[in-house]
């Protein structure tokens, strides 16, 4: 079951987030048992901001993302506004303060 938009390559990365408003990036690995856990809990919170881009890339399959994206662990949630890296949580992410950060962000962008 995928969550997100499966992206390749970080040239898609690239393009995901410059031609996104507002662009959430997912990034994780195959064999992660916490990318696994916590990406059904990401995906219910990004479910309420339609207007945001969501996509993934797996550091399997761009290895090259790591070092694009200074990734020392996974998973890690970026969200880019207008192209610029806007907030970043990685490995232990406490959802109710990333709703909370992201619900600031869509009312003040989009309202």
């Amino acid at each position: 079951m995928e969550y997100f938009e499966r992206l390749a390559t970080v040239e898609e990365a690239e393009q995901f987030i410059e031609e996104s408003d507002v662009a959430f990036l997912y990034i994780s690995q195959e064999n992660c048992s916490v990318c696994h856990g916590l990406k059904p809990q990401v995906k219910k919170v990004m479910d309420q901001y339609p207007k945001i881009q969501t996509a993934e890339i797996r550091t399997d399959d761009a290895p090259e993302v790591a070092s694009k994206f200074h990734i020392f662990t996974v998973p890690v949630l970026l969200l880019f506004v207008d192209g610029k890296e806007y907030h970043r949580e990685a490995r232990s992410v406490f959802m109710q303060k990333f709703d909370e950060k992201i619900k600031e962000l869509y009312e003040n962008y989009f309202d």
